[in-house]
């Protein structure tokens, strides 16, 4: 299956708390963190949801 890497760039504080758990179930816990994780559909739903936090490139 195909990889991607996701860093989180952009703080998660005041944002909603749905966002943060979203953040928290990727594995992105502080800024500049990057996790490779397998592309399924879930986790792109998930990284969709917060695309304006993450940079995502393909691992």
């Amino acid at each position: 299956m195909k990889k991607i890497k996701v860093t989180l760039i952009k703080s998660p504080i005041d944002r909603p708390e749905r966002q943060k758990q979203t953040l928290r179930a990727l594995g992105l816990n502080k800024t500049n963190s990057s996790k490779e994780i397998e592309a399924t559909p879930q986790i792109l739903g998930m990284v969709r949801k917060v695309t304006h936090l993450v940079k995502v490139e393909e691992a």
